[in-house]
């Protein structure tokens, strides 16, 4: 009886133990999903691992074993593309980091001195799955792999960019940076601390917002001729604001070419050619004459055609008016505004070339100095225009240079 006594006792003492087993178990708030958007963080213990060998979510006590933390956590969704990923170990040191998306693509990042921790770049690309991986060895002498994945959120609409110059360009020293974007962007100042420039030579220059799907950068005075320049458009991640977000970096190489700086003075009817500050040819040229009146103001030359068709209906003017023309073959012709003002040889002006203009808005000249200025100019080369009181539109071409310097700085969004 004494015996059974004892049993009975031992069996309910083991019941009351089962029963606060189970109620620490469901008390443990530690072993849920972390929340979505990532702001939570996961642990890798130095050497303790469960029996199917995946790693346990209890650090290691022994401070000489590697315990990892990776931000954003395991299994993640909804992670802000504009975070960076960070692989830290309180002991010894991390080795070989990789966070890569499912095509291979990988994020950028670095150690610190003590290669205790990684940090990458904030620029993920929005809905997509990464993989982190590496190893860490702790102060032991004892190696633990790391894996860990997670998702970013998805973007209502993405960010991409469009540039001028294009990548390996030799431009002229006038020639804007010019970056297009496919979706307005509401957060200018995110953006714009995206975007860098970086000469061979020091250049001071900013950025200028034209619209919400326009930025561009000059320098305060024309680029250095010969100036090697590097355009680094970071935007992968960037939050733009209205659930737009960047899903591409870009990086545009282009140079400087010689200097040719034209000016044109229409009540003279001349044109003077300045290369590389030295005057290289004085042109006589005919200019537009009343009611198609040259604009004055500082140009840049945007396209260049060694032949061009020239149809009055383009600028509004139709067959059957006395104004209209339409010439198949205009010879050295260089856009200078968006509404259609050239500059180009002129064979049927040449009686007027130098002492009257009567051309609809375009500069004319003989076919040999049309030919020798076509050679010597690059897209992006000032052209300067002075004598007339019709001044350009903001927008017409790239106007980029009729704003003082103190006016273009104002149109950054981080002055």
């Amino acid at each position: 009886m004494l015996g059974s006594s004892v049993r009975k006792r031992g069996l309910a003492v083991a019941g009351i133990c089962a029963m606060l087993v189970v109620a620490a178990a469901c008390n443990d708030t530690s072993a849920g999903d972390p929340p979505a958007g990532g702001s939570q963080s996961s642990s890798t213990p130095g050497a303790s691992t469960t029996p199917g060998g995946d790693q346990s979510q209890t650090p290691s006590t022994d401070p000489a074993s590697a315990n990892v933390t990776v931000t954003p956590a395991k299994n993640a969704a909804a992670v802000r593309p504009d975070q960076p990923v960070k692989v830290v170990t309180s002991s010894g040191t991390l080795e070989d980091i990789t966070v890569s998306d499912k095509d291979g693509g990988k994020v950028s990042g670095s150690f610190n001195d003590s290669k205790s921790e990684w940090t990458s770049l904030p620029q993920l690309k929005p809905s997509t799955t990464y993989t982190v991986a590496g190893s860490a060895q702790g102060s032991d002498g004892k190696t633990v792999e790391i894996s860990s994945t997670f998702k970013t959120l998805a973007a209502s609409s993405r960010l991409k960019a469009s540039v001028a110059p294009l990548d390996g360009e030799t431009v002229g020293v006038a020639m804007p940076i010019q970056i297009f974007w496919n979706n307005p962007v509401k957060d200018r100042a995110a953006v714009e601390k995206r975007l860098s420039v970086k000469t061979s030579v020091p250049v001071e220059g900013t950025w200028h917002w034209v619209n919400s799907k326009q930025v561009n950068y000059r320098p305060k005075e024309y680029w250095p001729a010969g100036t090697k320049i590097t355009v680094n458009i970071a935007t992968q991640g960037v939050n733009a604001g209205g659930g737009v977000w960047g899903s591409a970096s870009r990086q545009i190489d282009f140079a400087i070419g010689k200097s040719v700086v034209t000016k044109v003075d229409v009540k003279k009817h001349t044109m003077a050619v300045t290369i590389n500050g030295k005057l290289a040819r004085t042109i006589p040229i005919t200019a537009g004459k009343d009611g198609f009146t040259t604009r004055s103001g500082v140009k840049v030359i945007m396209e260049k055609y060694r032949t061009k068709r020239m149809d009055a209906r383009t600028v509004g003017i139709q067959p059957g008016d006395p104004e209209y023309y339409d010439i198949h073959d205009v010879q050295f012709a260089q856009r200078v505004t968006s509404s259609g003002e050239f500059i180009h040889g002129a064979p049927w002006s040449s009686g007027s070339q130098g002492s009257e203009n009567v051309s609809h808005g375009c500069v004319g000249m003989s076919l040999k100095d049309g030919a020798w200025y076509f050679a010597q100019t690059l897209r992006g080369d000032p052209v300067v225009v002075t004598g007339t009181a019709r001044g350009m539109e903001p927008g017409n071409g790239w106007t980029d240079w009729n704003d003082s310097w103190t006016k273009y700085k104002a149109g950054s969004a981080l002055a």
